[in-house]
């Protein structure tokens, strides 16, 4: 009788996570596992800081220009909290700009994202940190894509390993040290889990977003 108690207490166990699970999604479209965190109609899903003007929607994308402002991923998926993942979006700069696009971070009403790490994406801003590279962290030089045109900027984080990707082309490769400690004014740049932000850096950059899609990974 014991064993018979313990498997139908294991079954609905079972029952109950994987009901967790589906409820974590429900209402969510969904493609091969791919989850869509943008409607390209409305920012349902996502919380806007400071300058909430700064971002707007055109043609199915997310246009960022303006003052320094964040939109936060803030919708059902995971309840906005994602340790490991892949995850990618269409960009595309104008020149000039600069923008990024933050993972395991939380939202902050004002200034720049204490939380998580950030993911360059700038292909000719005065900054020389181009797009693809983990900021102030593993930086690159190279630009990669050109301005004007639509790229993929893809992120994969599982365990304490990153890496980021330009149209297929691997620009990071980053494994947290397991001694690593966070540079002083990047405290909580360090592996751990959260959501996603769209970052507008300053009033002469322009940059847009669309198809912005997480897949998070079975050990999420």
């Amino acid at each position: 009788m014991k064993i018979l108690q313990l498997a139908q207490n294991l079954f609905i166990l079972a029952l109950i996570l994987f009901f967790n699970a589906c409820s974590s999604t429900q209402g969510i479209k969904q493609s091969k596992g791919w989850i869509r965190l943008f409607d390209g109609k409305t920012f349902d899903g996502w919380k806007l800081g400071e300058n909430p003007g700064t971002f707007s929607i055109e043609d199915g994308s997310i246009k960022v220009a303006g003052p320094r402002s964040h939109i936060y991923y803030d919708g059902p998926a995971f309840d906005h909290d994602f340790t490991n993942f892949e995850f990618k979006a269409q960009v595309m700069t104008k020149p000039g700009s600069n923008s990024g696009i933050y993972f395991h971070t939380k939202y902050q009403e004002k200034g720049f994202p204490d939380k998580g790490f950030e993911v360059q994406v700038n292909n000719s801003h005065t900054d020389w940190k181009r797009s693809g590279g983990l900021y102030d962290i593993k930086d690159t030089r190279e630009v990669y894509v050109k301005d004007d045109v639509w790229y993929t900027e893809y992120i994969r984080v599982e365990g304490k390993h990153v890496i980021v990707k330009i149209n297929d082309q691997v620009v990071t490769d980053w494994t947290q040290p397991e001694d690593f400690v966070p540079a002083k004014n990047h405290k909580n740049r360090i592996i751990a889990s959260g959501t996603f932000a769209l970052q507008g850096h300053d009033p002469k950059s322009i940059v847009y977003y669309k198809d912005i899609m997480v897949r998070p990974l079975k050990n999420n």
